[in-house]
């Protein structure tokens, strides 16, 4: 069986091109959880996150997990 995005399975978009897995990522950041937590709870490595975060800040033009909180707020997204 593949894995598909819950996104792509209900055809749900997100701003400024976000995935699935970053807007998950970004809800996790905006409840106050560090890298090293969010790692923890999806089964990845702190690099990993460090490296979708990256992606979401580059995406989202900020530069701060606050900046990044107000925007998944501002977004609708937490």
């Amino acid at each position: 069986m593949q894995y598909r995005p819950r996104a792509w399975v209900l055809g749900e978009t997100y701003p400024d091109h976000l995935t699935s897995r970053e807007v998950h990522v970004l809800k996790l950041v905006s409840a106050g959880l560090t890298n090293r937590e969010i790692a923890g709870s999806l089964g990845l490595s702190s690099r990993t996150v460090d490296a979708h975060l990256r992606s979401i800040f580059g995406k989202i033009g900020v530069g701060s997990r606050s900046a990044a909180t107000r925007y998944a707020v501002e977004h609708g997204l937490v």
